[in-house]
């Protein structure tokens, strides 16, 4: 419509005999500039490209997190290891975060209370999982990737850093508990 309002001025004008008298020009310029107005009152494209740049920033950071954390693959096991000479499993998802700032408890059952819950269904790269017996919670994993064909983690086990896909498996899936964002907080 307002381009069509636009349009109706233009016309309008156009049919009217433009004299060289300054009134002429004065409501000419007058018309122009209330169309153009009108036509340009629309949502700033700041606000829509800073919103795209949060989303951006915010997948580039979980992809950096879960490419660091690959690097680990294969290392051993360590009872309360944090460094690449050997991990526990909280000790690890400390240290794949202690990289990007993200400040993390050294701790499963601590790192389980910190950022905010989030579905199952909707859990990203970059999310923590943690399992549970007894509602206990006894490990927690890094999410790599959640499609249809399941749920990745990458995670310290006494197989080493290791990435398993804990929906198809029968030793992970059943103790699966929740899962939490920590890297939407940062």
């Amino acid at each position: 419509m307002l381009v069509a309002t636009r349009y109706n001025y233009l016309s309008f004008v156009t049919k009217i005999r433009i004299m060289n008298s300054p009134l002429s020009v004065f409501f000419l310029t007058f018309l122009l500039a209330i169309s153009t107005s009108y036509s340009c009152k629309t949502a700033p494209p700041r606000a829509r490209s800073f919103e795209r740049k949060s989303i951006s920033n915010d997948l580039q950071l979980r992809n950096d997190i879960v490419n660091f954390a690959e690097k680990q693959l294969g290392t051993k096991y360590k009872y309360a290891g944090r460094s690449p000479k050997g991990f526990d499993c909280s000790g690890f998802t400390y240290f794949v975060m202690k990289k990007f700032d993200i400040h993390l408890s050294p701790s499963s059952r601590a790192q389980a209370k910190q950022g905010k819950k989030k579905l199952l269904k909707f859990v990203e790269a970059g999310d923590l999982i943690f399992f549970q017996k007894r509602k206990r919670v006894f490990h927690v994993a890094l999410v790599v990737d959640n499609t249809s064909d399941g749920i990745k983690v990458i995670h310290s086990t006494n197989r080493g850093v290791v990435i398993d896909n804990i929906s198809k498996s029968k030793y992970w899936e059943p103790k699966i508990g929740f899962a939490r964002d920590i890297v939407s907080e940062h």
